[in-house]
């Protein structure tokens, strides 16, 4: 599948059947994280890897509860490495690029396991504290976003976006000519 086939194919998928995901395919998507552009080359963030059913359901608890967390065989939780961002670029690499950074390394990822016949959905919504124990992460290295990767039992229709004209300014907010 092509870039924009993978980013016209990509769904937010809730719902997933009983099916392994291939190291194969974990390993293109961890290559695809890696390559993930970030702030100064820096790849200010951590990615942890969770397969184990007690940690999937320990997040699901961080997630207030969202059940597709322990259908999936894998769930990627992406961290910002703080110390790391901050050590070049001081607070804005601390309080930015870091975050940033592990974002940017999540949409990649999303995108990868859509090339490779995978679903996801992104979660945000948890008690990072939570998570952070569940997945015994140092103190500057903090949950930003979970990715649960496998195989969807349905694929949502795509859900209506806002007109270019919308979202889209040239120049600045007002439209400069």
């Amino acid at each position: 599948m092509n870039f924009f086939e993978a980013v016209k194919n990509r769904r937010s998928v809730r719902s997933y059947i009983d099916k392994e995901v291939e190291q194969e395919k974990l390993d293109v998507i961890l290559q695809t994280i890696n390559a993930a552009p970030s702030a100064g080359n820096i790849q200010g963030y951590e990615v942890v890897v969770v397969r184990n059913a007690d940690t999937k359901t320990e997040l699901m608890n961080a997630a207030y509860g969202q059940p597709f967390i322990t259908q999936t065989p894998v769930v990627l939780v992406f961290c910002a490495n703080l110390m790391l961002s901050e050590g070049k670029f001081k607070s804005r690499g601390r309080d930015l690029y870091a975050t940033q950074d592990a974002t940017i390394a999540a949409a990649y990822c999303q995108l990868a396991a859509t090339s490779v016949g995978l679903s996801t959905v992104w979660v945000g919504a948890f008690d990072p504290d939570m998570v952070a124990k569940a997945i015994e992460t140092p103190e500057n290295i903090i949950p930003v976003a979970m990715i649960p990767i496998g195989y969807a039992e349905s694929q949502p229709q795509m859900r209506p976006r806002r007109e270019l004209n919308d979202i889209i300014r040239y120049e600045s907010w007002a439209g400069k000519k």
